[in-house]
């Protein structure tokens, strides 16, 4: 049976959505594999020890269990950081000096995972040259790292990944357009920090919700251009609030320490999760 991993941000409680993701994770590892958890935690501004406490107790009273150590991502800036050299030192990686508000957004948003698409990058940064790089780096212009998706596409050539319910998929980064990498103040990204680790600790099968797909076709590229090996992965549906929408912290969703707190059972919990 595979390895297979929960890899949650510490910002907040774990919600009802967490449980799901959580338990489906460990239904997929099945009886002879193992389920990880890992702290993502590269956003210092938001992440919290205390939360990351409360993920540990929160999971074990569910009734879960995990190996010990703990991968946790603040711990690892330099593995990334080194990483990300590789890919600038071939020429893959390009600084983003842009400030429109959109453009801010999206690079203040690459430590946190992406749910769906959102802007695609339009390249204005791309076609700087190296001095003109260099000067605005040697005036502390704050600046993100991107891929350069269509160089990174030419060196790799057309790829595929499979979801053990969709079938083989055709790989298609440019749908996210040059993704941001790395900060100023952070040498890592979701995009770039979950694919590294997913390698580094074995995992042979990737879970999470079905609104991060568009994620894995950048996963994908970034496994290519790394020669890391390729998992497989399985999306699953999101458990929805009565008005249709996804459970997120941003939007209070029901915590599992309230719900603890409030007299239910970890069986009680496990069954509003659908387990």
């Amino acid at each position: 049976m595979p390895t297979t991993r929960f890899a949650p941000s510490p910002t907040g409680f774990l919600h009802i959505g967490h449980a799901l993701s959580a338990l489906y994770t460990r239904e997929q590892a099945g009886p002879g594999g193992r389920m990880l958890l890992r702290l993502e935690d590269i956003d210092q501004t938001r992440c919290r020890p205390e939360y990351a406490a409360a993920i540990e107790e929160d999971l074990a009273w569910l009734g879960l269990d995990w190996p010990r150590p703990v991968r946790v991502q603040s711990r690892h800036f330099a593995d990334y950081a080194a990483v990300l050299a590789g890919l600038r030192a071939r020429g893959l990686v390009y600084p983003c000096f842009c400030t429109r508000s959109t453009t801010q957004a999206e690079a203040a948003g690459a430590v946190a995972a992406p749910h769906g698409l959102g802007p695609v990058y339009a390249g204005t940064c791309r076609h700087l040259s190296a001095s003109e790089q260099a000067d605005r780096i040697a005036a502390g212009i704050p600046h993100a790292l991107r891929l350069d998706v269509a160089k990174a596409q030419a060196e790799t050539g057309p790829l595929t990944w499979r979801d053990l319910d969709r079938g083989t998929i055709a790989a298609a980064p440019e749908r996210l357009g040059d993704v941001v990498l790395a900060r100023k103040d952070c040498p890592t990204s979701y995009h770039l920090s979950v694919t590294w680790d997913d390698a580094l600790q074995g995992v042979e099968l990737v879970t999470r919700g079905e609104d991060l797909i568009e994620a894995t076709h950048v996963h994908r590229l970034l496994q290519a251009l790394l020669g890391l090996p390729v998992p497989v992965w399985r999306h699953h549906p999101l458990l929805l609030d009565a008005h249709g929408k996804r459970f997120a912290k941003r939007d209070k969703a029901p915590t599992l320490r309230a719900m603890r707190e409030a007299g239910k059972t970890p069986a009680e919990v496990r069954a509003l999760a659908g387990f």
